[in-house]
């Protein structure tokens, strides 16, 4: 399992990176994991730098990117 840092966010409870594979692992507040391939180092340090995780994950991440459930 992917180490997680846990955010302050309605939807999002913590996020997990793998800068080596490029994989964004993300925890949601209701249990749910979703991991996104071939995401840049670049948009995870904006992901948690993001004033509001919960928006950024949906506009930034959870639109662009193509995630499987874990």
């Amino acid at each position: 399992m992917m180490e997680r840092t846990r955010v302050n966010s309605s939807k999002v409870r913590a996020v997990g990176y793998d800068e080596r594979s490029q994989t964004l692992e993300v925890e949601l507040t209701n249990g749910q994991v979703w991991q996104y391939s071939k995401v840049y180092p670049e948009v995870h340090r904006r992901f948690m730098a993001a004033p509001n995780a919960t928006s950024f994950y949906d506009d930034k991440i959870a639109e662009d990117y193509t995630g499987r459930r874990v």
